[in-house]
């Protein structure tokens, strides 16, 4: 939905433009109250597939980004085709997967915080050889979010997006290495670890090897990632997308920090294949999205 402030000037132009932009319907204008200069306020449904052309049109006619405002509404009903135009209800909007790229690319504290909480569980799931503690520190962990977002910004052009995305991703697993390195070190030096504990015995060793199935997951994974984050739907698939970071960022960690050089070694291997293959895989998925949505409206 559009909701936008226009100066009497621009008001004839804008409503013409609002008219002339397929998949823009419902256009409403009343008088804005709030304001001195005969402003007029225009509140339009917009489809998804709509909503790039839409941008970039108010952008060339010089309104402020201040003064209007495009969000997503979920229409619960009526779900008929024609509420999503000719493409569907569920068109592809660039402009919104660039918000939430831009959203998710800078390492807030939340970010942080949460990462470093799945890092002291995925430490003690390594030590103590517990696939329920992997898997719950894979629910917790938010690294999808700048994964997706540097797909954004590589696809997207934007040199500065994916540089700012690709280091808060590093920052997050370099975190999750050094918290489980120095909880491991500290829970060896009290000497509370099992009795004879060796990384490479854990059932959790197979993290240190890379096979087949390694590039098959990291794939499948970084599609379903970025088909996740276009749709708000993230939280619901990140253990599916962790399975490829956190395991092997906190068995490096405990591997350096419980004394397991040669096991370290193999599992930063696997951690630079999946998050490679990840974010080919995540803008694979974008471009090809992107091309068919350009393709779409040129048709």
């Amino acid at each position: 939905m559009l909701r936008s402030s226009v100066e009497a000037e621009l008001v004839p132009r804008f409503a013409g433009l609002l008219r002339d932009i397929d998949g823009v319907r419902r256009v409403v204008q009343q008088p804005d109250e709030s304001e001195e200069r005969g402003c007029s306020v225009f509140v339009a449904d917009v489809e998804p597939a709509a909503a790039d052309r839409l941008v970039e049109a108010i952008a060339e006619l010089g309104i402020p980004v201040d003064d209007y405002v495009l969000s997503k509404i979920d229409v619960v009903a009526p779900l008929r085709r024609q509420l999503g135009g000719d493409h569907g209800i569920e068109g592809f909007a660039w402009v919104e997967v660039m918000g939430q790229a831009r959203a998710n690319s800078r390492p807030l504290a939340r970010y942080l915080a949460l990462i470093s909480v799945a890092a002291v569980i995925a430490a003690c799931g390594v030590i103590t050889s517990s696939s329920i503690l992997i898997v719950g520190a894979m629910a917790i962990s938010p690294d999808v979010l700048p994964i997706c977002a540097t797909c954004v910004g590589i696809v997207g052009g934007r040199r500065r997006l994916a540089e700012r995305s690709a280091i808060t991703l590093t920052l997050g697993l370099v975190l999750v290495v050094v918290v489980t390195a120095v909880l491991s070190a500290l829970l060896n030096a009290g000497d509370f670890l099992p009795s004879g504990f060796k990384v490479e015995d854990s059932a959790l060793s197979t993290l240190a090897h890379t096979d087949y199935s390694t590039v098959l997951v990291a794939l499948a994974a970084g599609v379903a990632a970025m088909l996740a984050f276009e749709t708000r739907a993230s939280a619901a698939v990140g253990v599916a997308i962790s399975v490829t970071t956190m395991p092997a960022s906190a068995y490096l960690g405990v591997s350096i920090g419980a004394g397991g050089s040669g096991e370290a070694l193999g599992a930063l291997v696997v951690l630079a294949v999946n998050v490679t293959l990840l974010i080919l895989a995540g803008s694979g998925t974008l471009w090809v999205q992107r091309w068919l949505a350009t393709r779409r409206n040129h048709d």
